[in-house]
């Protein structure tokens, strides 16, 4: 597929470099009274409680053996960039306080690591940076806490071949297969644990955590063959891909985040992520892109494996299907241009490759905010493009599938298409970011705002006003809000250049590697 031109009238004109971006003081501030309203309502009902059930006052715990403070923990960031210092103190005092991780039962390893072990990164980083003495006094505290769950994981990554298993249990310090999917472990999951265990070796001198991320890397890039892109399973036994899907939604997401993420989170001194990422995004762009018919809207496909019972042979069936989840991809593209900042760009002389990245990434931004162009103005869980040969492409462009008791048309307060924005916006200082940012964070108010305090999931966003369901995931406190005050705040707060976001936007430094990646793409 041809991307086209990158015309004048959509070119940036200043360098990431030499940009500044003036905080809109009244739109942040916005977002922050909508912190507090979420924050003060899990407080009141739940406090310790892993989730929030907003309608209900109430609270729960995601597994049986209790809760780890999945909500405290995904909030402390939060609580810190937006000035919440007494409601911090109190965060952090529940910790020590009450924060355990000697659970005799399974908890995903993945989940846990991008929100436990980043959480409590990120929090000790913030701390050991804030102006504040009484805050800075807690950093030792977190650096200890992160250590212990460390290495309580560390037991997932016992494999064969080094592929963690899905689930641990963190008081045996065992890993569990997963038994819903034969063992396998997701793409994901495995490969979404990097950015936390090399900072934690970073901070603690001990290699191990450095070398057990770092081997998962190894064994996919040896096994990777399609163009850079890979099936969503991959076998902790053998180390070989299992025939699944390929994509860019769930279980196969931020494997391509984090690839792009450990080259920028280490100063850019490990080039071998870099030109994992960039195989990565040609195969993408080769495979996994079409263009609307009505609109010309880029969006990401699905590839399903599709065995010839004959023959024996497998084909790609192509799915037009993309999640939510997807939309974290613009960002990406853009911030794979401009380094995170670090680039002097100039846009007016881009390669082909840059050019082709910045359109097809500015691209996916624009159709993941169109698809917000629902009845309650916000966008749903999964919509399906229509390709150009599809009975109605000449009509619209995306739908989203009918039915009752399929999850497709909910809003789970999800952040990716805000992160984008926010990185768009930091990356070009394109005022339409900030512009579809209000216009979302407005229609979150109008439907997800419960009367009595936090927020709450909708069940059908082609419904005004819109059903609320009895939930407030933690990723709205620690991600989708913290994006948009990031998008409304200066850009001087959290530069992008010298620091890196984890997939739970946990915000993390970047720092000089003690050591270097011991393999290469060659």
């Amino acid at each position: 597929m041809r991307f086209g031109r990158l015309e004048a009238s959509d070119r940036p004109t200043v360098s990431p470099t030499k940009l500044h971006l003036d905080a809109d003081v009244e739109k942040r501030d916005a977002v922050r009274e909508a912190f507090d309203w979420s924050w003060k309502a899990y407080e009141r009902c739940a406090m310790g409680a892993d989730e929030l059930h907003p309608l209900s006052c109430s609270g729960s715990n995601l597994t049986a053996a209790g809760g780890v403070g999945y909500t405290i923990i995904d909030s402390l960031g939060s609580l810190l960039v937006m000035d919440f210092v007494d409601e911090y103190k109190r965060a952090a005092a529940w910790c020590r306080a009450n924060l355990d991780f000697d659970r005799d039962g399974v908890f995903n390893t993945f989940e846990t690591t991008i929100r436990v072990l980043g959480g409590l990164l990120s929090a000790h980083y913030l701390t050991s940076v804030h102006p504040d003495p009484t805050v800075q006094a807690d950093a030792p505290f977190f650096l200890e806490r992160t250590t212990d769950i460390g290495d309580r994981l560390l037991g997932a990554f016992d494999t064969p071949t080094g592929i963690p298993y899905s689930g641990i249990n963190l008081h045996s310090r065992q890993g569990i297969p997963d038994r819903d999917n034969n063992g396998w472990a997701s793409l994901a999951e495995a490969a979404t644990l990097q950015l936390e265990f090399k900072y934690l070796s970073h901070l603690t001198g001990d290699m191990i955590y450095w070398r057990k991320a770092e081997r998962v890397l190894q064994v996919i890039r040896n096994q990777v063959t399609h163009d850079g892109i890979a099936p969503i399973f991959i076998s902790p036994q053998n180390g070989g891909f299992i025939a699944s899907d390929i994509r860019l939604g769930s279980r196969g997401d931020s494997y391509y985040e984090y690839l792009l993420k450990q080259w920028l989170q280490t100063g850019r001194k490990e080039p071998v992520y870099r030109d994992m990422y960039d195989e990565a995004m040609g195969g993408i762009k080769k495979h996994l892109i079409g263009r609307t018919k009505k609109s010309g809207l880029i969006f990401t496909k699905e590839l399903t494996p599709v065995r010839n019972q004959e023959t024996g042979q497998q084909s790609w069936r192509v799915v037009p299907k993309q999640d939510h989840l997807v939309c974290f991809l613009g960002g990406s593209f853009i911030l794979g241009v401009t380094e995170s900042g670090n680039r002097d760009v100039d846009w007016s002389d881009l390669d082909e490759r840059d050019t082709e990245d910045f359109l097809v990434g500015s691209g996916i931004v624009k159709s993941c905010v169109d698809t917000y162009k629902t009845e309650s103005g916000l966008g749903a869980e999964i919509v399906m493009f229509y390709q150009p040969e599809d009975q109605g492409a000449d009509e619209a462009d995306w739908y989203i599938k009918p039915g009752k008791g399929l999850i497709d048309a909910r809003n789970i307060l999800r952040p990716e298409t805000v992160e984008s924005l926010m990185l768009a916006y930091r990356s070009t200082g394109d005022e339409k970011y900030r512009e579809w940012g209000w216009e979302i964070f407005q229609a979150f108010q109008k439907h997800c705002r419960v009367e009595s305090g936090g927020y709450a999931i909708i069940e059908d966003v082609r419904v005004s006003p819109a059903k609320q369901e009895d939930r407030m995931e933690t990723f709205w406190l620690s991600e989708t809000l913290k994006y948009l005050y990031l998008l409304f705040d200066d850009s001087d707060h959290i530069p992008l250049s010298t620091h890196v976001f984890n997939t739970e936007a946990h915000i993390l430094p970047v720092f000089e590697p003690a050591q270097l990646t011991a393999f290469s793409t060659s």
